[in-house]
């Protein structure tokens, strides 16, 4: 039987392995997806990512599916729905985060620039391709995630430093960061 090599980070628990070996890295551009994928990343600043992917189907539920016309429309009584809600992280500055992210994203969209362009013109619409042997070369953040993160923030945003802008970019496929040696690594670099 063939061993199948992954990213380190992944190994421990089936949903980080299942979620490393179909998403992470894949390019993502559809608008909608992109800001539920940073709203998450956003979500898990001050936590493990296994924690929000465990919860990730309650977000979803919980935050009308990412819609952010909806979202942006919450009120007091949706927000002490959500901070009463144990399947999403319950801290009211992310979920404050999250409204106000929603109506940035429609001031975005409104003044024409769409979403997905906006955050993939950081890496010239392009994903880069990184050639990392161990996991301790892939960095926290860049030069690309830095410049998204001040643009972001500019825009409205909140809880998007430029690390959470960086762990974001590779989810997204804006960045390949698997290792050489990951059986994802050339198939993403396909894509």
């Amino acid at each position: 039987m063939k061993t199948i090599i992954r990213c380190p980070w992944c190994e421990g628990f089936d949903l980080y392995r299942q979620y490393h070996d179909t998403e992470w890295g894949v390019p993502l551009r559809d608008s909608q997806k992109l800001f539920e994928l940073l709203i998450l990343e956003g979500a898990q600043a001050g936590l493990s990512w296994s924690t929000v992917l465990k919860k990730r189907e309650s977000y979803r539920e919980a935050f009308d599916g990412f819609d952010p016309k909806k979202i942006a429309r919450y009120g007091e009584k949706k927000v002490a729905e959500l901070m009463a809600n144990p399947g999403i992280v319950r801290n009211r500055l992310k979920v404050s985060a999250t409204i106000g992210n929603a109506k940035a994203y429609l001031a975005l969209e409104k003044n024409g620039e769409p979403f997905d362009q906006f955050l993939w013109s950081f890496v010239q619409n392009k994903p880069i391709q990184n050639k990392r042997r161990l996991l301790s070369e892939v960095p926290s953040k860049s030069l690309e995630s830095d410049a998204m993160s001040k643009a972001l923030l500019k825009a409205g945003f909140k809880f998007v430093g430029s690390t959470i802008c960086y762990a974001f970019m590779q989810a997204s496929g804006m960045v390949n960061d698997h290792l050489i040696s990951c059986h994802r690594y050339s198939v993403v670099k396909k894509l």
